[in-house]
């Protein structure tokens, strides 16, 4: 039996705890859903030292171009306070005419539903004019080191090629069809740690405390503002998130302090012409005499960056875009919004191998307790997939 009905898709997601890295029998599910609409499925693990290892599906149905992928994860963040449920978060329990569960949103529910649009697809007209890929990955909400970076890699040196992906994540604000997102800003994040001279609060002059100077460079980390942004992004913004000293003593002037941080950047930046920028800014202030620490001498620090920084991206194919907005007005009769704003995805790995949008269902209630989800808008954003599933291959094979 086809898996058209985008409800009961979900309700099988959810009732897999699959929280970051496990597994919990969610591909298991949604292998069982694919497999009789005539997809060929791999279960692929992928391993790194020191990390969990994670199975990933990839799934295609169809031999020819051109190829669309669609890509998401059934990994969820950790449920929090069971307790603070007004449902249990893997019970799929409906109420209200809403399905709660973890996962719900973000992002199973974007899975069921393209799942449900792949299948009416099919059911309607047959195969596909070309070919249709699930990319799931186990690991999008932790490290995201043995997830989609390691299965695209994993499919392409078996010949695989897309042509266009969409990204199912819950790209809506208040209602769906509010925002498609068509890139990214990109995102950096390094610690800086501050050396200084160990001693006794009640003689500072015999120690350098270093609590003042990274206090001072977190400054100059932030301001002034790194741009104004740019015709397609917002501004570049720096946060600092944390300052640690480790001191358990209130009468020692610690030895050394360290501060975190992230900047989210637009096009105007690359990573590496923003961390040129960030060292300049610490040069200048660790040098410079500061209000903290008058007539001391430098500020000795280091910085280590960590590891792939995401890189900003902006899609430009219009016959993947068109086809997603047509399809959405089409369906709901608003014209969505073409965003680069918030945070970042997998899409960040995949627009290396083909041009990707993201859309999905309503942001709320991801990652809080009582996630859930409008059964109507599962049906809604059913009948999106399916229109974008026959104007995309339209389009491409035009």
């Amino acid at each position: 039996m086809f898996p058209t009905d985008p409800v009961s898709n979900l309700a099988a997601l959810i009732r897999c705890p699959s929280v970051t890295p496990a597994e919990g029998g969610a591909l298991a599910a949604l292998q069982s859903m694919l497999a009789p609409v005539g997809f060929k499925i791999d279960r692929v693990v992928a391993k790194e030292a020191g990390t969990p290892d994670i199975e990933n599906l990839y799934a295609r149905i169809g031999s020819d171009g051109p190829h669309l992928m669609f890509a998401g994860h059934t990994d969820v963040v950790p449920v929090g306070d069971e307790a603070a449920w007004s449902q249990p978060p893997f019970s799929a329990a409906i109420a209200g005419g809403e399905m709660y569960g973890r996962g719900a949103v973000d992002m199973k529910g974007g899975i069921a539903c393209f799942v449900a649009a792949v299948a009416r697809h099919i059911e309607k007209h047959g195969a596909p004019k070309g070919s249709i890929s699930f990319l799931i990955t186990g690991d999008e909400e932790g490290p995201a080191i043995n997830g989609t970076v390691k299965l695209l890699e994993w499919a392409a040196a078996r010949g695989e090629r897309w042509d266009a992906c969409l990204v199912g994540e819950p790209t809506n604000p208040g209602s769906i069809g509010d925002m498609i997102k068509i890139g990214r800003r990109g995102s950096l994040s390094g610690r800086i740690t501050v050396h200084g001279v160990q001693g006794h609060a009640a003689y500072p002059h015999l120690a350098d405390n270093p609590v003042r100077s990274i206090l001072h460079l977190a400054q100059a980390l932030m301001d002034p503002p790194f741009d104004d942004g740019t015709e397609d992004f917002q501004p570049s913004n720096l946060e600092v998130t944390t300052i640690d000293v480790g001191n358990t003593a209130v009468n020692v002037i610690p030895a050394k302090a360290s501060a975190a941080f992230n900047i989210r950047f637009n096009d105007r930046w690359t990573a590496e012409s923003l961390m040129a920028e960030i060292v300049a800014r610490l040069d200048r202030a660790a040098a410079g005499d500061s209000p903290l620490r008058p007539g001391r001498a430098p500020a000795r620090y280091e910085i280590a960056w960590n590891e792939r920084p995401s890189h900003v991206f902006l899609t430009r194919d219009n016959a993947l875009i068109e086809s997603l907005s047509g399809a959405v007005g089409a369906v709901t009769g608003r014209q969505p919004q073409l965003s680069t704003t918030g945070g970042t995805s997998d899409a960040r790995f995949i627009k290396d191998y083909c041009p990707v949008v993201e859309f999905g269902l309503v942001g709320k209630t991801m990652h809080m307790v009582d996630e859930r989800v409008a059964l109507a808008d599962l049906e809604i954003l059913t009948g999106i997939y399916e229109t974008f599933i026959a104007r995309w291959f339209g389009h491409a094979a035009a």
